[in-house]
């Protein structure tokens, strides 16, 4: 019975093996071809392609015997058994993958999802899985050949080879990882022709900020040109350098007006309203750069001779005049350098300025607006004289109505515009603003076009940086050229190192007295801490003279009267002078001592500029220093009895002066009165003033 069981079961086994592995060799070859037909079909693969190149292997391998019989039955039965995803594994394993090339990692994935694609198109069981992994493990193992060939350059059409095993394995997988293996080339964004040479250099992030702040420009309008300002001034503190952010607002700012239709008047205004709120924002420095690009941007369309862009940029000069960008002064210098010239185009351009902003510069300054008036008159003449036989030139109209409309302005017969209510609103948040502290001055057309600009040039005061600008000192300064050239040498060797220190000394030295240097040197308007140099410079040039000079005294005190804080200014200078005493030369100690007491004579400055000085301390009392105040006390005592007697009752009343009090009469008791014995009378006045508390002048 037993053995009946055995034999039963043995052949039980035998059919089921002969059912699967008995087929004859052509039997299986059919399969085959159907089966890679049937996958070519699928996965859309041209005839061939899949196998690959023919490598003799098939003739090498007809005639031996299946694997499964080679093999015998219990490994058969123990293969047949095996789960497909061990067997995939065995085939694909790490040993396989680590001897792909690094660049053919793509190709594992193909393979493996070649092998899914087979044990999903067989659905009898093991035949398929088996006898495609084989088929498919040859290939590899050819593959893995054909890898180790190339590298070692035995065979040069392996090269060949090689590609086209690579191109075999992307089709494969072309339609189902798509995914992971792009079959096209991804499209690239489109960029305009005109900006296809800054898309290349600008980063990304910039980029970003252009196309917001062009947005934003494109929205503005005169009711909501505050907000836009607004956003756009956050968008500027944002930016780590403010420098790219100010050039890329300006850039696009000039493009949309250059580049851009007709403009009117009304657009210029919103745009110059943009200008001066952000320079009122974000600093005047926005406002200086907007200038210099603007003036660069006008000089390249006046060589295309563009109309149309040149009446637009003209209209928004004019506007950031009357909304306070720039003054009148750079207005007048453009209109006199195109005076010189007066074609065709200079002829539109003033008289569009001259129609838009005409009487505020008439107003500003009437002494330059007759001195354009003879530069057009002088220059009109001169081109009727050379152009007798051009009727064009010499009857053009438009020249025609540019000298009515001149002397419309001069004659005060032309009205002034009055402002639309649009122009009053931002009128009113411009000043909401301050922007009259936002004001260039003292610019120059040049001065804009000049491209070795260095550091804050946009300060007023800079009247020359070198000696090859003496011809416009000359004019500011109103003396001839010989003379200036001199002044700037007498200030170069004064180590007069500023532009604006050079412009105060040529102003002093060569004003006519002191009401002309004063009114020479309140025109400059030097802004913020720069006005501190005018009295630095003013006492400089005192300690300096060989023969003290009572100009010096009577034009600080009006500059006093003015402003207080060239008081202030004036006192620290003083103080910084007085630690210097020890080292100072005599002829400078003189000066000075001469100098503090006329000041204190005249009432401009009080005596309690000496509070820094301790007069009693006989250690600090060096001899220099008792020299300096003898003479500066003995110049006082030269003075009346009530000067005298006003200038030391003024220290009398103020209790937190109880200590110069003291000096003062310890001073005078131990330095003055012993030495010069003819002062002891002035001393008894100098006492009994200090005494007056109540404060009793004569």
């Amino acid at each position: 019975m037993k053995e009946l069981k055995k034999g039963s079961k043995g052949s039980s086994g035998k059919k089921s093996s002969k059912e699967i592995f008995g087929l004859d060799a052509d039997i299986a070859a059919k399969k085959d071809l159907e089966l890679e037909r049937k996958l070519s079909k699928k996965l859309k693969v041209k005839e061939g392609k899949l196998r690959g190149l023919d490598d003799g292997l098939n003739i090498l391998l007809e005639g031996m015997l299946p694997a499964m019989d080679l093999f015998g039955e219990e490994d058969t039965h123990g293969a047949s058994e095996l789960p497909k995803k061990r067997l995939k594994k065995s085939l694909l394993s790490k040993k396989h993958k680590e001897e792909i090339l690094p660049n053919e990692g793509m190709e594992v994935e193909t393979i493996d999802r070649a092998f899914e694609l087979m044990r999903t198109s067989d659905q009898d069981g093991a035949l398929g899985d088996i006898a495609d992994c084989g088929t498919m493990r040859r290939k590899h193992k050819k593959r893995k050949l054909l890898r180790q060939e190339q590298e070692d350059n035995i065979v040069d059409d392996d090269l060949c080879i090689s590609n086209n095993v690579e191109s075999v394995a992307m089709e494969v997988a072309s339609e189902h990882v798509s995914a992971e293996v792009p079959a096209k080339k991804e499209k690239g964004k489109y960029i305009a022709p005109h900006l296809r040479a800054r898309a290349g250099n600008e980063p990304e992030e910039h980029t970003q900020i252009r196309r917001r702040i062009r947005g934003l420009l494109n929205r503005l309008s005169e009711s909501n040109v505050e907000s836009i300002t607004g956003e756009l001034s956050t968008i500027f503190q944002s930016v780590a350098r403010s420098s790219v952010a100010s050039h890329i607002m300006i850039e696009e700012a000039l493009a949309s007006f250059s580049g851009g239709p007709r403009g009117n008047e009304q657009y210029a205004a919103i745009f110059a309203a943009f200008v001066a709120g952000m320079a009122c924002l974000v600093g005047v420095d926005f406002s200086a750069k907007f200038m210099a690009s603007f003036v660069k941007c006008f000089e390249d369309e006046y060589l295309k001779e563009d109309n149309l862009s040149l009446r637009n940029l003209t209209l928004l000069l004019s506007y950031l005049c009357i909304f306070g960008v720039c003054c009148s002064d750079l207005i007048y210098d453009f209109l006199v350098m195109l005076s010189k010239r007066l074609t065709e185009i200079d002829v539109s351009i003033i008289l569009a300025v001259l129609q838009c902003c005409g009487m505020k510069i008439r107003a500003d300054d009437p002494i330059s607006m007759k001195n354009l008036i003879v530069s057009v008159q002088k220059t009109t003449s001169d081109l009727k004289a050379s152009s007798r036989d051009n009727h064009e030139k010499r009857n053009s109209k438009r020249m025609e109505f540019m000298l009515e409309t001149i002397c419309d302005i001069k004659n005060n017969k032309k009205r002034q515009k009055e402002d639309p209510i649009h122009h009053t609103r931002i009128k009113k948040w411009l000043q909401k603003l301050r922007v009259d502290d936002i004001l260039l001055r003292g610019l120059k057309w040049s001065k804009l076009l000049d491209p070795d600009k260095k550091g804050q040039w946009w300060l007023p005061g800079d009247l020359a940086s070198a000696t090859d600008n003496v011809e416009e000192v000359a004019n500011r300064i109103d003396k001839d050229i010989l003379e200036t050239q001199r002044m700037l040498q007498l200030a170069a060797a004064q180590k007069m190192n500023t532009d604006a220190r050079r412009a105060i000394f040529c102003i002093i030295m060569s004003g006519e007295d002191y009401i002309d240097a004063c009114e020479k040197l309140l025109r400059l308007e030097l802004p913020g801490k720069q006005d501190r140099d005018i009295m630095r410079v003013l006492l400089e040039c005192c300690l300096q003279e060989k023969v003290f000079n009572k100009y010096y005294t009577v034009l600080a005190t009006k500059l006093c009267e003015h402003d207080k804080n060239h008081k202030f200014t004036l006192q620290f200078c003083i103080w910084d002078h007085f630690k210097e005493l020890d080292s100072m030369q005599l002829m400078r100690s003189m000066h000075l001592a001469k100098f503090v007491a006329e000041m204190v004579s005249s009432f401009t400055l009080s005596l309690a500029v000496l509070k820094t000085v301790e007069l009693s301390d006989l250690n600090l009392l060096s001899p220099r220093r008792v020299m300096h105040f003898r003479m500066l006390f003995e110049a006082i005592f030269e003075y009346p009895d009530s000067t005298v007697w006003n200038v030391f009752t003024r220290v009398a009343v103020a209790p937190e002066l109880e200590g110069l009090r003291q000096g003062i009469e310890f001073f005078g008791k131990e330095y003055i009165v012993k030495s010069n014995k003819d002062l002891s009378q002035k001393f008894k006045l100098v006492k009994r003033a200090l005494n007056n508390v109540e404060g009793v002048l004569m």
